[in-house]
């Protein structure tokens, strides 16, 4: 069977009437840009003066897009949705930092997670960002393949020590790592840092993947490239396929510097790039792990029906999708009740420290034509099913 997006009873089951109610409502103001510019700047000042709105965040939209301020926190919710299917990815989602002090903390976060996915069959991976190990300019300029200082040699040598501690557990446990993908121009570093976990930690399966932004006209390329050395070199790629969520910011950068645009000439392009890169992946299945990493729902489906084409289990343990938690449960939710492995990132983190995030978020769903206003065609079908609008 197809998984049927439209059924609005499966997707919403978890959410109570007052939880859908304030879903329908945050989406509402999600999709007026003016009112979003003004909140995330209202709000961005209101923590810089620490004026006390930690309660109004929390109850509305921290709850709505994330899974608490800890792991404990998140538990109900995770066990909530594995009793239904639905997988979780538990994502510290504090980002900007840029001491020592703090990727440390970073690091020590990802190996209790790790331990934590080891024991819940509910977190079948764990995840970090390059730039919770290390610093950004950091990365930019090993990119650049510039000399780095001996301070900072000794700086990129604890990065590469915080990559290899996390991966050498998530191996030794048996617990898939997803890495995430940030910006173009300090990407190079951290691809070159997965190659070598997957050449070390991958031999018998995909237990790192990295990640593949394919809103990036080069990455088809570069998958080739994976392809040939995973081949050659005997080890297995784990890859998590996303569009990306940086164009605006890879746009202006290279109007700026003056070089061409890594970013896709247009949408279609994007959805092409996506859909090829899938297509090759179902095609090198015995190498390669997939998690597709989409809110786009003919991505999907024209993932499940490759799997079909195939004869594939639905729940092939090489095949993954992903969604944010928050959004696109008609995806996600649809996905397992027709057996497939389906996952939500689940964001965590002090209210304060993950409002980067939540604004990001906000902006993101702004900005992507359509978006939020399938979330609010479901959420308004919904309510009707259940005669909220009575």
């Amino acid at each position: 069977m197809y998984p049927n997006f439209e059924n609005t009873a499966i997707a919403f089951q978890l959410k109570t009437d007052s939880e859908l109610e304030r879903a329908y409502f945050l989406f509402k103001l999600i999709a007026n840009e003016p009112l979003v510019k003004i909140g995330t700047a209202v709000t961005n000042f209101a923590i810089k003066a620490h004026l006390p709105i930690e309660g109004l965040i929390r109850a509305t939209v921290f709850d709505h897009f994330c899974g608490g301020v800890n792991e404990e926190d998140c538990m109900p919710i995770i066990d909530k949705m594995f009793e239904n299917g639905v997988c979780s990815i538990l994502d510290y989602s504090v980002e900007g930092k840029e001491i020592e002090d703090q990727f440390d903390f970073a690091l020590n976060k990802t190996l209790e997670v790790l331990d934590f996915v080891k024991e819940k069959a509910a977190i079948p991976f764990a995840v970090f960002k390059p730039t919770g190990f290390g610093r950004f300019e950091l990365y930019v300029k090993v990119s650049e393949g510039k000399t780095l200082s001996d301070v900072e040699s000794a700086e990129w040598e604890r990065v590469l020590n915080r990559y290899d501690q996390v991966c050498k557990k998530a191996h030794d446990l048996d617990v898939c790592l997803l890495i995430d993908a940030e910006e173009s121009w300090m990407q190079d570093a951290a691809d070159a840092i997965s190659l070598d976990m997957m050449r070390k930690y991958n031999k018998k399966k995909a237990v790192v993947f990295n990640t593949i932004q394919m809103y990036r006209w080069d990455r088809m390329n570069f998958l080739n490239e994976l392809n040939d050395t995973a081949i050659s070199e005997n080890f297995k790629i784990g890859l998590k396929v996303v569009r990306g969520a940086y164009m605006e910011k890879e746009n202006e950068r290279a109007k700026e510097h003056g070089y061409k645009s890594p970013i896709c000439e247009s949408k279609q392009a994007t959805d092409e790039n996506f859909d090829e890169a899938i297509s090759f992946m179902m095609n090198h299945l015995d190498k390669i792990s997939i998690f597709s990493g989409t809110h786009n729902e003919e991505s999907c489906l024209k993932l499940v029906s490759q799997m079909k084409d195939k004869g594939l289990n639905a729940s092939h343990p090489n095949i993954w999708f992903g969604q944010l938690y928050g959004m696109s449960d008609h995806i996600t939710y649809n996905l397992t009740a027709e057996g497939y492995n389906a996952a939500k990132y689940v964001p965590y983190g002090p209210v304060r420290d993950v409002m980067p995030y939540l604004i990001r978020r906000a902006e993101e769903n702004t900005s992507v034509a359509g978006q939020t206003t399938r979330e609010l065609g479901l959420l308004q079908k919904e309510k009707k099913r259940r005669k909220l609008d009575i």
